[in-house]
């Protein structure tokens, strides 16, 4: 629904298929969902976008395939952030060009995706005519759009994942862990929103390398033992992974070998677990 907002305040009229929605015949067509029966007018936009979950986009083409709704003039855009146009094979036979196009910018509030996908990146990939179709319409948005082959994407998907969804979880982590030490989940939130306020601003004015700070960075391996020692087994698991991918970037920075591998030991995962209830 959020994209369907943002190319409306683009200037493209569209029509809504599925979820429950009514049918309107606009020149682009955005289906959110797979119906019964692709409606009629489904054979006259230009581009057709199937925005669906991942593991429904290839029986939803199967679909359309079945019923030959799909012409060859059109382009058929999926999504998904980790399929490319295989998603759509079962297509290939109406001859119209497939590909996807992956804005990578995280909305959870549709009505504000039109703002929030300005001067994000998106993913383009395809057949040519699709992938110009794609452009066209990342560019409309405001996007920037860049190319990426489809064996690229499961890759450069699992990286948007730990860049958006998990830092969502590892906030929930934080702010779980203060509630532990006492502070209710709203004060827990309250006092931890200026920190990660003040990281998003490090970040985008420095990035990873220069941005990160913290016990590994400072090699306090003291500190990180306690840490450990301090969390149940399963978020010492998640500490000493995370605390290893920081270590590669102090490495990077500069940190000395010595230091490091006082870091390493502190990080290992032979260490007694503590087990207690959540």
């Amino acid at each position: 629904m959020g994209l369907g907002l943002a190319l409306a305040a683009a200037g493209y009229t569209i029509e809504l298929h599925g979820r429950g929605k009514k049918s309107v015949p606009r020149p682009l067509t955005l289906t959110v969902g797979p119906g019964d029966q692709p409606p009629p007018w489904i054979a006259q936009p230009a581009v057709v976008i199937l925005a669906v979950r991942d593991d429904a986009i290839r029986p939803l083409a199967g679909a359309l395939a079945d019923v030959g709704a799909i012409r060859a003039e059109q382009v058929v855009l999926h999504l998904s952030g980790v399929h490319g146009q295989e998603a759509l094979g079962p297509l290939v036979g109406s001859r119209a060009a497939l590909g996807s196009l992956h804005p990578l910018q995280t909305i959870s509030e549709p009505e504000r995706a039109a703002e929030r996908l300005k001067g994000a990146w998106a993913a383009v990939e395809g057949m040519p005519r699709a992938v110009e179709a794609a452009e066209r319409l990342a560019q409309d948005l405001g996007l920037r759009p860049f190319r990426i082959s489809s064996q690229a994407k499961p890759m450069y998907h699992a990286g948007a994942v730990f860049a958006s969804n998990y830092f969502v979880v590892v906030e929930a982590v934080a702010q779980r862990l203060l509630r532990h030490a006492g502070l209710s989940d709203a004060e827990a939130w309250q006092a931890l929103r200026p920190l990660v306020e003040g990281t998003l601003e490090n970040l985008g004015r420095l990035g990873p390398l220069a941005a990160l700070t913290g016990p590994v960075a400072r090699g306090d391996a003291a500190t990180i033992r306690r840490h450990v020692e301090a969390l149940t087994q399963d978020d010492a698991a998640l500490y000493r992974v995370l605390g290893r991918a920081a270590l590669e970037l102090a490495q990077k920075r500069g940190m000395d070998g010595t230091t490091a591998a006082r870091i390493a030991a502190a990080l290992a995962t032979d260490l007694p677990p503590v087990i207690r209830k959540t």
